[in-house]
């Protein structure tokens, strides 16, 4: 994404540049531009939407923390390094003053910012306000003024979705009826404390990344490369349905994104930082690109290959891999080598960069949407698409695994676990599933206990009146 950070700031100076009534002294910096310049010129505009997913790349939000700490706080990966936020995290006993609790929210409404400044912003402006440097643009002004506001609200959905998984119990444990996050749709000015809604009810956030996915489907294109689609709308829809028991719902949507023309599973795992047919969405980084925040690269990677080899899979989950004989995602995605403490380990090579940050997160891709459609509709008595045998077998047959003759919730929910694995999912498919986040007699672990989520950062409560905290921080 640095590629586009530099577009974005180019856009902006030759915008200035070149529009004689907005001439500057200086060039301000991004969060400072003021709205009266940005929204006056169609190039700062789509250069202001391309803003946002930069920053969603930082690794404190997407490509990085909420991932791997959803994976050590559940029976996949082990912690093993000298952090003492990440440490408190992985035993259950963090504070609301933890760093990287903080960081992870502040991350979240950062991205809502920016997302709610190009929502606001487009929904009064007309062509006659705007300025073009392409006379094309002015023909289609309107329909790219409504993408523009649907990949905002996608971006928008996508980080409060991440929010609610990390403090708020999933739907399973009051039937939605728990708090959620804060439901914040005006742009606002400041870093903590600087919006002051309530938190709403899980129900009340669903329905606001619902609704924000629905308008993103309406009124964007099929696939647009790296950027936000009607498709990935569909299928992050797929996994909110999945989350709330939507069984119909979630299978519906699946089925839509499998159906949809150039995406497709890809016949091996070489997908992983590679074009494919594979991905919905993702993120782009490019070689030592200035990503912020603790990132997959660094943290899954051991010493030898310039990481810091802090996070190291789990010998629960290699009895997992290793229970049948010749699973791809075992022999060809994991390797063999040393932790910190100079201990033999093993690790994923889905993110094979070290400290380049070059790895590209995996977003939304279509191994999930079949499991996604497998699940829903064997959970729902279903055939939606194709039948859950047949969903489950397409990813078993990639992974070299002779196919099943039958399928069952628990040879699913396995699939998920050896699919997925190291890409954020294992901790939630745990929760909503009544299962233990740890394997041992770990009571602290279990659904619903008050340490299976995150505390509300204490500079909110601080600073927000209407701020409240999880129970038992």
């Amino acid at each position: 994404m640095k590629k586009n950070k530099l577009i974005f700031y180019s856009l902006i100076m030759w915008s200035l540049i070149n529009c004689s009534e907005n001439k500057l002294e200086e060039i301000t910096p991004e969060d400072n531009i003021p709205a009266a310049l940005i929204f006056t010129n169609f190039s700062t505009i789509e250069a202001t939407t391309v803003g946002i997913y930069d920053g969603m790349q930082n690794g404190d939000i997407i490509g990085g923390q909420v991932e791997f700490i959803g994976d050590f706080l559940s029976d996949d990966v082990n912690f093993v390094g000298s952090y003492p936020s990440l440490q408190q995290l992985r035993n259950f006993y963090a504070a609301s003053t933890n760093r990287n609790v903080n960081d992870i929210w502040f991350n979240v409404f950062n991205v809502t910012r920016n997302a709610n400044n190009i929502i606001e912003n487009l929904a009064v402006l007309s062509s006659q306000d705007i300025t073009f440097s392409d006379p094309n643009d002015f023909e289609t002004f309107e329909t790219r003024k409504q993408e523009f506001i649907a990949e905002a609200r996608f971006c928008r959905a996508l980080v409060t979705f991440i929010g609610a998984n990390l403090f708020a119990h999933p739907y399973q444990v009051e039937n939605g009826e728990n708090l959620g996050m804060p439901i914040v749709t005006a742009f606002f000015a400041g870093d903590e404390g600087r919006f002051k809604e309530p938190r709403a009810t899980l129900n009340e956030t669903h329905t606001f990344i619902e609704n924000d996915l629905l308008f993103a489907v309406n009124n964007l294109s099929d696939f647009n490369g790296i950027r936000a689609s009607s498709t990935a709308a569909k299928a992050l829809l797929s996994r909110l349905y999945l989350y709330r028991e939507q069984w119909s719902e979630a299978a519906n949507m699946a089925n839509a994104v499998i159906n949809t023309s150039g995406f497709s599973l890809a016949p091996d795992y070489t997908f992983y930082n590679n074009p494919s047919s594979e991905h919905i969405f993702r993120i782009i980084n490019l070689p030592d690109d200035s990503a912020f925040g603790l990132n997959f690269d660094l943290f899954y990677n051991p010493a030898s290959a310039r990481g810091r080899g802090d996070l190291t899979i789990t010998q629960d989950l290699i009895t997992a891999f290793t229970a049948e004989i010749g699973d791809l995602r075992y022999t060809t995605l994991t390797t063999e080598d040393r932790d910190p403490s100079n201990n033999p380990a093993r690790f994923t090579l889905k993110y094979p960069n070290g400290q380049t940050n070059e790895s590209d997160p995996n977003v939304l891709r279509m191994g999930e949407i079949y499991l996604n459609r497998a699940e829903a509709n064997l959970r729902g008595n279903t055939t939606i698409g194709d039948t859950p045998l047949n969903d489950v077998n397409a990813i078993r047959a990639r992974a070299g695994l002779v196919a099943l003759t039958a399928v069952t919730l628990e040879d699913v929910l396995l699939e998920r676990r050896k699919e997925l694995a190291f890409e954020g999912h294992r901790r939630m498919d745990l929760l909503r599933n009544n299962k233990n986040l740890k394997p041992e007699n770990f009571p602290i672990s279990a659904p619903g206990g008050n340490k299976t989520i995150l505390p509300i950062p204490a500079n909110e409560i601080n600073m927000n009146p209407n701020a409240v905290q999880n129970t038992s921080y």
